[in-house]
């Protein structure tokens, strides 16, 4: 059994641990929504001064940039607080519902609530952001939360554990750090919501799991979304946007573009555009390499060995490798690579990249890129490049994504105003901002009679020919 040491030094089981939890949560429904605000601001503040620290610890990792790091995993954590602290009040409060005139006499209104205690499972791509932010909404909904991170980044998961142990008492948030036996435990648990970032695959495991004490869980899965360019594109935009979406965390990113539809028009142009933007963010002296200040690496062996996997089937079946090609095992280091006349039935048009490889398919109509991606699982993301608004739109409407962006790449993921979540394989339910609070609420309707007469009751039995009339003058006009 996996123990944990509370702030008093104690050693507590997790059941235990969880326990102490669920009376924090109950007794956190009387809570004022100034204190949520004040908690929220302090711990901003908090991690803001803990910014070197945090920094350290990802780089440790997996090589990433400090200021990679500031951009992708701190600044998102700071704006949500900073939108959530402003808008708490008004997304916290009751909602009036109009009553329909077989309700007369009745007053109608939601309120919302907190679900309880809560399970946050982190990934380990982006270890901190993906931790924090859903921890924003959900201390904003007014519950108490178990962080799991990731055992694949130990610093940071370790710095995670510190810090919130530093700032926070452990019936309010606690962190459990482990593998698949920690994770097991915890999912055996009645959590009143789960929320897990990571793959399809582990998802379908925490909602078969979650499903056994029919807990409510958003999943924030993957999956391989596609970048369309048509012939109107501005090329040398498109190029710079998608070498920075594709390559920003070395390519291990759930809404990376994870392969380009590209017109045969265009194509060419377009890989060399690509190729200068590339070498002008992540090289120096017309060449990339490990020595790069500005290129994260994979994140350990395993994953390096299988992006490494899926390059050599690829061009075993015959792709080209336009740009890149080399790779040093003893620092998880791969170039940016570039390939075209990939085999759509190999493991890299069938599988999340997650990686630095970018293929690159030529087609030639709009029919074609519209059966391309809607004969894949729904994507987390679809990026459009394009001038022509009725292209733009048409294969907008003809295919399902969980986010659209359009002349732009990735950065609808820190917009505090757009929910953010998957459809079916890439995800369900959302996150960010109203969206992630209302993901961590209960929506709890209430109807108060407001005099001794009901409406209803001249339906009340026994079922007389008048109560009959009156049935059937409903069912017609109300």
């Amino acid at each position: 059994m996996v123990t944990v040491t509370s702030s008093d030094q104690q050693l507590l089981s997790v059941p235990s641990l969880f326990a102490k939890q669920k009376l924090k949560a109950l007794s956190l429904r009387n809570g004022l929504l100034k204190e949520r605000k004040k908690l929220l601001v302090a711990f901003e503040r908090f991690l803001l001064a803990n910014r070197e620290r945090i920094c350290k610890a990802v780089h440790a990792d997996f090589k990433k940039p400090f200021t990679e790091v500031d951009i992708s995993e701190i600044y998102p954590v700071a704006s949500e607080i900073r939108q959530t602290v402003s808008h708490l009040s008004e997304w916290a409060a009751p909602q009036k519902v109009d009553a329909p005139l077989t309700y007369l006499g009745s007053r109608s209104h939601v309120v919302v609530e907190a679900k309880g205690v809560c399970l946050i499972i982190a990934p380990w791509n982006y270890p901190f952001s993906l931790c924090f932010g859903p921890l924003i909404s959900c201390l904003a909904a007014g519950n108490t939360a178990i962080i799991k991170p990731s055992e694949m980044t130990p610093n940071t998961s370790s710095l995670i554990k510190e810090l919130v142990a530093e700032f926070f008492d452990p019936s309010l948030v606690t962190v459990i750090e482990g593998g698949t036996e920690v994770m097991q435990e915890l999912l055996a648990l009645p959590f009143d919501h789960i929320f897990f970032t990571g793959s399809p695959a582990v998802g379908k495991i925490i909602m078969r799991a979650a499903a056994e004490n029919l807990t409510s869980v958003t999943l924030e899965l993957g999956g391989k979304s596609p970048t369309v360019i048509d012939e109107t594109a501005n090329i040398s935009d498109a190029a710079k946007r998608i070498a920075f979406g594709k390559f920003l965390n070395n390519g291990q990113t759930c809404i990376a573009p994870d392969y380009v539809l590209i017109h045969e028009k265009i194509k060419s142009k377009f890989i060399e555009a690509l190729k200068k933007e590339v070498t002008n963010m992540f090289g120096s002296h017309g060449q990339i390499d490990e020595n790069s200040s500005s290129y994260a690496r994979i994140v350990n062996q395993k994953h390096f060995k299988r992006i490494s996997g899926l390059i050599e089937e690829a061009v075993n079946q015959g792709a080209k490798i336009e740009m890149g090609g080399s790779v040093n095992p003893a620092t998880n280091f791969i170039h940016p690579l570039l390939l075209t006349n990939v085999s759509m039935n190999g493991r890299i048009m069938e599988e999340e990249i997650f990686g630095p490889v970018l293929p690159i398919i030529e087609y030639k109509d709009e029919e074609e890129v519209i059966q391309l991606i809607n004969g894949k699982p729904k994507p987390l993301a679809l990026y459009i490049f394009s001038n022509n608004k009725k292209f733009r739109n048409s294969v907008m409407t003809s295919t399902s994504a969980g986010t659209v962006c359009i002349n732009e790449c990735v950065i609808q993921f820190t917009h505090a105003n757009l929910p953010f979540g998957g459809v079916n394989n890439s995800g369900i339910g959302k996150s960010h901002g109203y969206y992630g609070f209302m993901e961590f609420s209960n929506l709890k309707p209430v109807l108060k009679q407001m005099n001794h007469y009901s409406s209803t009751s001249m339906m009340y039995p026994p079922f007389t020919g008048r109560v009959k009339r009156l049935v059937n003058l409903m069912l017609r006009y109300f």
